[in-house]
């Protein structure tokens, strides 16, 4: 079985592929451009992708393809209809990094929340040793259990994120399409207006693209603090911009981008200085476990498809 891997640079290069390796002749690019993927999946029975798209563009020429691997929750990057339609079987991985993401979520906002980016840079300055005083309180933070954490999104994710809120003694109010009885599930514009920390963790569709924009920010709290590990146009980073460095937001945390990379032409270019923002290169759901988790998955995945099972299937 000819399997090829299009991009594992996306992966890390610290992960453990010998389980893969043993179920056929397997193939490994670090990356795969868009004009390179005709050619390296014409061979191939089984792709191994993370971010390549795949659609019938390309798909044609890939002759020999039974079976393509997600390395990831999310399948947009390739055309499910075409896969149906001519009898490729996808598969993706559900749950992977939920630890992680939660983690990195929670990091931000507590850093946030603690003016730590401040502190730290203020010892680090030597501004600490000139002052003369043992101690500095400002800027002013709060303790987390005087605090309202909005969460939006209540899944997998959400769910942890908000277990972790409540037990550190936060009120938590939640956003949710069906709400639930564990936790207080309000609309979004409540959730906005009685919040002190707001994270996000919803997918990204046509409800959802910019659903926090000028009109749900001027709503909050001034000096709120929210936090995107979802998808980055779940935000107007225009908007969320704007209200940075107008003083409305007090701190914010983002892993992801409306464009990946971020661009030069970014809004968040404007404030990528400011000791009450947080910007990560879209790593929240990159701890070596959930990584190596995923690949565990994926070669489950294959060893479920030859042998005739549907594990994680999608089609």
């Amino acid at each position: 079985m000819k399997i090829s891997v299009l991009d594992v640079k996306t992966l890390g290069k610290d992960l453990d592929f010998s389980g893969i390796h043993k179920l056929g002749d397997v193939t490994v690019y670090d990356l795969t451009t868009q004009d390179q993927v005709i050619e390296r999946i014409k061979d191939a029975e089984v792709l191994i992708l993370n971010k390549v798209k795949l659609n019938k563009e390309n798909l044609p020429y890939a002759k020999h393809l039974k079976l393509i691997c997600i390395t990831a929750t999310g399948f947009d990057n390739v055309d499910i209809a075409y896969c149906k339609e001519h009898g490729i079987a996808v598969c993706n991985v559900v749950g992977y990094s939920t630890d992680s993401v939660v983690q990195l979520t929670i990091s931000m906002a507590f850093s946030l929340a603690t003016n730590l980016l401040f502190y730290d840079k203020f010892v680090k300055s030597g501004d600490y040793t000139k002052s003369g005083v043992f101690n500095r309180v400002e800027p002013v933070f709060r303790e987390l259990p005087a605090l309202t954490w909005g969460v939006v999104g209540l899944g997998n994710i959400g769910g942890k994120v908000a277990n972790i809120a409540k037990t550190m003694g936060c009120r938590v109010l939640a956003y949710k399409r069906t709400p639930v009885t564990e936790f207080e599930c309000v609309n979004l514009d409540t959730l906005c207006k009685e919040s002190d920390i707001i994270t996000v963790h919803t997918p990204l569709n046509d409800d959802t693209y910019h659903l926090i924009d000028s009109n749900r920010i001027s709503r909050m709290k001034d000096g709120v603090i929210l936090v995107n590990v979802a998808r980055g146009a779940v935000f107007d980073e225009e908007a969320v911009t704007s209200a940075v460095i107008n003083g409305k937001i007090g701190g914010l945390g983002v892993d992801v981008y409306s464009t990946e990379p971020m661009q030069q032409d970014s809004p968040y270019q404007k404030i990528l200085n400011r000791d009450n923002v947080i910007f990560t290169p879209h790593m929240a759901w990159g701890a070596y476990d959930a990584r190596q988790r995923c690949i565990d998955e994926i070669e489950a995945n294959i060893k479920s498809f030859t042998e005739g099972g549907n594990r994680s299937r999608i089609v």
